[in-house]
């Protein structure tokens, strides 16, 4: 019998919380917005939910553990 062709599995926390754009970009949306809310400032939360981009340096690690993105 042939051997079976070895797969990686997506990992879920990571599927969870990035998304591949179309352009490849990964993007994320900040921590620190559940609770604790009263104490930062508007500007500070809005800038904490907004989406971003997340840096160079983590991109291989990230697009490692999304094998089908």
């Amino acid at each position: 019998m042939p051997k079976p062709i070895a797969r990686r599995k997506t990992k879920k926390a990571v599927a969870k919380r990035f998304k591949v754009s179309a352009k490849g970009k990964i993007l994320y949306r900040g921590s620190g917005r559940r609770h604790l809310a009263s104490s930062k400032n508007r500007k500070r939360m809005r800038r904490i939910g907004s989406v971003k981009i997340v840096d160079d340096s983590d991109r291989k690690k990230i697009l490692e553990s999304l094998p089908f993105s």
